[in-house]
């Protein structure tokens, strides 16, 4: 039930993090995978982790801010591959300014990556999926609970995508056969978290019931759930895959 042999995935912001990692285990799992990121010569890397699992891979410049990159991505998707099964909508970009002095350009930035981004992809994947599709948006849990830092735009920006996920779910589930969830990571390995001051990640460890960070092979295995047909009566759904961080 876990395999995607013979599916077509779209993975967002692939170009290095968490994104390599959900292309390479969806390929392992058996999907071809359409590899889009704003710095393509990135995607080189993971490309070739696709192929090393016997899997085809297309890669596409996408600015998912721009609809019709968007539109763009899809589109050759369909040349290459006839169809989209699962769309992984990764993209995303984090800021911690203070709220007081955070600009309006900063603010929006966030929100048209984060939120608007994977809606402009999520429109144009569900013009072409057929059912037994699916979806999946990598929320956060900043947008369920806080984290300690100034983090307005990024938190406000994963709290929308999960009403976005609920709300795509209720309209396309039924209608359309295609299945929306969203995962709400916790703490996990990626350019963000390079980017956090010295010494801040271990001060959260004593909220994550599990003492640790998350190892990105945890949330790969949970995402390859939901878009199988292990996750089949799985729709409208945040999972959380935070080590217990919301517990506390």
């Amino acid at each position: 039930m876990f395999s995607l042999d013979g599916r077509v995935a779209i993975v967002t912001g692939a170009s290095s993090g968490l994104g390599a990692v959900f292309a390479r285990t969806l390929a392992e799992a058996g999907a071809d995978v359409v590899l889009a990121a704003r710095r393509e010569d990135r995607l080189a890397g993971t490309r070739e982790a696709v192929e090393r699992a016997g899997r085809r891979a297309v890669t596409v410049r996408t600015d998912v801010s721009r609809p019709e990159d968007c539109q763009a991505l899809v589109d050759t998707a369909m040349a290459e591959f006839g169809k989209v099964d699962v769309l992984v909508n990764n993209a995303g970009v984090g800021t911690a300014v203070p709220a007081t002095r955070e600009t309006p350009e900063q603010f929006r930035s966030v929100i048209d990556v984060n939120l608007n981004g994977c809606y402009w992809m999520a429109q144009a994947c569900g013009r072409v999926m057929q059912p037994g599709s699916s979806i999946v948006n990598i929320s956060s849990i900043l947008g369920l609970t806080t984290a300690g830092l100034p983090q307005a735009a990024y938190a406000a920006s994963k709290a929308g995508l999960i009403g976005l996920t609920r709300d795509l779910a209720q309209q396309w589930t039924g209608r359309k056969g295609i299945r929306v969830n969203a995962l709400a990571p916790g703490f996990f390995a990626s350019e963000m978290t390079d980017s956090y001051a010295e010494g801040y990640l271990e001060s959260q460890m004593g909220r994550v019931l599990m003492n640790r960070p998350g190892d990105p092979e945890e949330l790969a295995a949970a995402l390859v759930f939901l878009v199988s047909d292990a996750g089949g009566y799985v729709t409208g759904t945040t999972l959380p895959v935070e080590g217990g961080l919301l517990t506390s």
